[in-house]
């Protein structure tokens, strides 16, 4: 079985600092806002979706970021190949909220800072994605 989860590293730009939004999940861990996608909906919609529920912002997608794919084991479904893709997705407008049914937290942090948090607190297969996306942004990131 094959599901589909899309979700993105949201940014904005604030007196003309850049910040990078993270969310900590309900584990505690540092992620990024992502969730499955929805019978109807394309993977940019389900990206764009999840992280208005989540962080209750708006975003505009700049560009794909990469994919991460993964297998786990569902009780009442078996083995499920996952695959989420990432976005660098431009925040503009909405009011940051976390979903406290999905998630713990949600803030703003230099992107020096979301880097340092993500080594520190994230997972391991989500390096690669912010540090994609900061590439983008023109940040390069090392370790």
């Amino acid at each position: 079985m094959k599901e589909i989860s899309a979700g993105g590293v949201v940014y904005r730009k604030v007196g003309g600092r850049l910040q990078i939004q993270l969310i900590q999940d309900r584990y505690g861990k540092i992620s990024l806002p992502k969730g499955k996608m929805e019978p109807g909906e394309t993977v940019e919609e389900t990206a764009l979706r999840e992280i208005a529920e989540e962080t209750g912002l708006k975003g505009r997608i700049i560009a794909p970021v990469d994919q991460i794919k993964y297998k786990y084991h569902n009780e009442t479904k078996g083995m499920v190949n996952k695959e989420v893709h990432y976005y660098l997705v431009e925040a503009v407008g909405g009011k940051l909220q976390a979903q406290v049914e999905e998630i713990r937290g949600v803030d703003w942090f230099t992107p020096e800072e979301a880097w340092r948090r993500q080594k520190q607190s994230g997972y391991d297969n989500n390096d690669r994605i912010l540090a994609g996306a900061l590439k983008l942004l023109g940040i390069p990131v090392e370790g």
